[in-house]
């Protein structure tokens, strides 16, 4: 399996971006060639204020443009801006204050500092995306699209708008109010929507690459030919400029793992403090007479003070009162999202033509992180259904921004029916009567719906023969049924009593489903097997396979399957090594002295322990580990938070070590259904017990 580690594309950008708003304030190539520098600072480094946008109107719309979201961001914004403004205030008394009228419009629209424009353009742009927006993007953007069209005109395009003298005239009145007309009305609402979209529509990696490059290309030819024609008023808005954007984000957002915080605090930081730190060059320059190497030579200049701005950067940042512990400190997961994207792959072609996938993502995701893992189903593309055990996990689900069909496959109490309805989510409907108090909580509501039939496994669901209670059901006034499923109680083994069983659900579930039709009962979205009828059925004429373990690259078991597919497991359990004790023979570790050496024995103290999932006896149970990639043999019980491992054989082994219980190490591996075996459990079992306190880190 090839595993191409990515990283936070997105936060990492950021610094690229701030490293390029720092190149537009000090011009490192124009002493050697000046069209090379306006191309550097003056078109490919255009591309940082809208990237900042971007990624705002992204996580805006992540789970919808809700007014509470759309508040955080507004008072952030704007006690940030206040902070800038007060930062600045000496510089700007220095220069002198402007005239009130002046002073206003810098205020609300320029900035109160060349660089700080972008600040009210956010807050002003983001309240016209988010109005925009109720429109529906299919017309939000063609409507900002003409805005920043408008815009056009008073920035790059402003020589031609001119040429004709009632624009000019429209244009010049305009720019006597708001300055430029790169800020919050005309260009930052575009971007925003831009960054929207992103969460909806991406070309995939490649072709967001060459989409890249060719409208890089043509923004380039496009910049040096305004320029060489003298027409630029400014030069912060193009018109190759959106496309180049969209294709650079969707390239980002495909190579997207993870965030890093630290990143996103030092590019806004260094965005902010780069003036002061560039008059700090300037003024230290003259004082200690380095200006010949320090101003005048401005690719030095530019090195300088992109060093220090970094620095300061980094060293506030280090100050955070907030900042939250390094995932891989103690002990965690790592989650592999190709891994499990090309599992997704596997499972759709074998799933059969018209048939998709339902992603099951309950307990977590059996453990792998329901967030995470949905929100890289959602951008490959192909899941366009989810299935949680509980209320809370669908909620989960749509804060996230999680769009499709989510149902909700166990019990909701029916009072909790307007939330059913508020977070547009499908509820099984168990049975008849409880079909019957979910009617009547929603009160007018419609609740969406999918219909449990019960084949013969006899835990929820409907009988199947009974087509009177279905009717009834049908006829309730607020259930609004969208589907019909069941579930396989033994589709996972291979024995003959056990596969003639299954093949009797399988045909109770087709004639129930036929005698509905026959009632003119509608029967929406079909779906009946789950992983293990993937894996030991024929393709099944349904809509949707529930694949829930096999999707993580797992078996329950190393049990038999009529075909085993080339899926990955996704999953890696690791911590550290704490601390490694030496004993003498004879001499006892552990609670219960469970552990006695019989040798001279080296133990290393792992930070795990049963409280993240794995059982107190799982030394007595033959558990092992790898330690630098051998395996060492778990001793003694196991505590809350330690537990032991013989590292007496293994060379070197130190505190701070990366200890792996599931995943590979070289060329040692151990599998959950290892795992499950010595534990006599089964795969799902083992992943979804690991505690919520292991973080997950996304590669």
């Amino acid at each position: 399996m090839k595993n191409r580690k990515n990283g936070p594309a997105l936060d990492l950008f950021r610094l690229t971006a701030a490293l390029l708003v720092i190149a537009i304030h000090t011009s490192p190539l124009a002493q050697w060639w000046e069209p090379a520098d306006f191309w550097l600072t003056r078109v490919l480094a255009r591309v940082a204020v809208p990237f900042f946008l971007m990624v705002s109107g992204y996580f805006l719309a992540l789970g919808g443009w809700r007014r509470q979201k759309l508040k955080r961001f507004w008072a952030k914004t704007a006690l940030l801006y206040l902070a800038s403004v007060l930062l600045y205030l000496p510089l700007n008394l220095y220069a002198g204050l402007p005239p009130l009228g002046e002073g206003i419009k810098r205020l609300l629209f320029e900035g109160t500092f060349y660089h700080l424009w972008y600040l009210p353009a956010a807050l002003l742009g983001s309240l016209i995306a988010c109005g925009l927006n109720r429109l529906g993007l299919r017309f939000a953007l063609p409507i900002a699209a003409v805005l920043y069209l408008v815009g056009l005109g008073g920035d790059s395009y402003y020589g031609v708008a001119a040429a004709i003298p009632p624009l000019r005239a429209v244009y010049d009145g305009m720019l006597s109010l708001i300055g430029y007309t790169r800020g919050g009305l005309f260009m930052a609402p575009l971007f925003f929507l831009l960054g929207a979209a992103a969460t909806r529509w991406n070309p995939g990696e490649r072709a967001s690459a060459a989409g890249f490059l060719l409208s890089l290309l043509a923004m380039s030819g496009e910049g040096l030919l305004l320029h060489r024609l003298g027409v630029q008023r400014h030069d912060s808005m193009y018109l190759f400029l959106p496309a180049c954007m969209a294709f650079l984000f969707s390239f980002l957002l495909c190579r997207n793992t993870g965030e890093d915080k630290t990143a996103r605090t030092v590019s806004m930081l260094v965005y902010l403090l780069h003036p002061w730190i560039i008059v700090l060059v300037r003024g230290g320059a003259k004082v200690i007479g380095l200006e010949q190497m320090l101003i005048e030579n401005q690719g030095v200049h530019f090195l300088a003070v992109s060093v220090l701005s970094f620095g300061v950067a980094g060293f506030l940042a280090g100050f955070r009162p907030f900042a939250k512990p390094e995932p891989t400190a103690r002990a965690w997961r790592e989650i592999d999202l190709k891994a499990l994207q090309h599992n997704v792959r596997v499972l759709k072609e074998q799933a059969g033509p018209g048939c998709g996938l339902m992603a099951v993502l309950k307990a977590d995701a059996y453990g792998h992180g329901a967030v995470p893992v949905a929100r890289a189903l959602q951008r490959q593309g192909i899941v366009k259904a989810y299935a949680v055990a509980c209320l809370q996990e669908g909620i989960q689900l749509r804060k996230a921004g999680i769009r499709g069909t989510v149902l909700i496959l166990g019990y909701t109490h029916p009072d909790e029916a307007r939330l059913l309805s508020r977070w547009r989510l499908t509820q099984a409907v168990i049975g008849e009567e409880y079909g019957r108090q979910l009617s009547q909580a929603a009160r007018g509501r419609k609740i969406r719906a999918h219909l449990a039939l019960d084949t013969g496994m006899h835990r929820l669901g409907v009988p199947s023969w009974d087509i009177e209670a279905a009717k009834r059901l049908y006829q309730l006034p607020n259930l609004d049924f969208q589907g019909v499923f069941s579930h396989l109680g033994v589709s996972d083994s291979l024995a003959p009593e056990d596969m003639a069983y299954t093949a009797e659900q399988v045909s109770a579930f087709y004639t129930a489903v036929m005698n509905m039709q026959a009632e003119g009962l509608g029967t929406g979205q079909l779906h009946l097997q789950a992983s293990y009828g993937i894996l030991n059925l024929p393709a099944q004429p349904c809509d949707y396979a529930r694949v829930g373990i096999a999707l993580y690259g797992v078996y329950s078991s190393w049990g038999p399957v009529q075909r085993r597919m080339d899926i990955w497991p996704v999953l890696s359990l690791r911590a550290r090594v704490a601390a490694v004790r030496e004993l003498e023979p004879g001499e006892y570790a552990g609670y219960g002295r469970a552990f006695q050496a019989e040798r001279k024995t080296r133990l290393a103290v792992l930070s795990i322990g049963y409280a993240d999932g794995l059982p107190r006896d799982f030394g007595e149970r033959n558990g092992e580990v790898l330690i630098r990639g051998q395996r060492a043999p778990v001793v003694g019980r196991l505590c809350m938070d330690q537990m032991l491992a013989d590292v007496t054989e293994i060379e070197g082994v130190k505190g701070g070590d990366v200890v792996t219980l599931i995943g590979r190490d070289g060329a040692s591996l151990i599998r959950a259904e290892d795992l499950a075996e010595q534990l006599g459990t089964i795969s799902n079992e083992v992943l979804a017990r690991l505690g919520s306190r292991l973080p997950c880190l996304c590669l």
